[in-house]
């Protein structure tokens, strides 16, 4: 059974650093994304990576801020957050599929492999 196993969430004051790492067991995905769910919102879509990552999407919020990173070695795909908010405090999933996104990179329904999220937390 394929997993993904997230890690590096925690608590942080405003402007520090976290760094999430997302490794699947037994398996090597096409596209990777990372999104988010925060208290009383929608999971909403945060960046995306292919497994060459040549091809990287943010969404607006994030850009500048957050790098998505893959380590083909150790089959592992990153997202370092920096300069994180408040309003970056949020349950945080990785996701996969074994099909290249194409411009569905986005879409929760385009990924089939969900990790089990990881909690952050920013403070004022």
């Amino acid at each position: 059974q394929v997993e993904l196993v997230e890690s590096g969430g925690g608590s942080v004051q405003a402007g520090g650093s976290l760094r999430l790492s997302c490794a699947p067991s037994g398996r090597i995905f096409e596209s990777y994304a990372w999104f988010r769910q925060g208290p009383r919102k929608e999971r909403e879509f945060v960046a995306a990576i292919d497994k060459s990552a040549v091809t990287i999407y943010y969404a607006h919020s994030v850009e500048g801020r957050f790098t998505a990173s893959r380590d083909s070695a150790k089959n592992t795909a990153y997202l370092q957050m920096n300069s994180l908010k408040p309003e970056d405090t949020a349950v945080y999933y990785c996701a996969a599929s074994q099909y290249y996104s194409g411009s569905y990179y986005s879409n929760r329904e385009n990924y089939a492999y969900w990790g089990q999220g990881t909690q952050v937390t920013v403070s004022s």
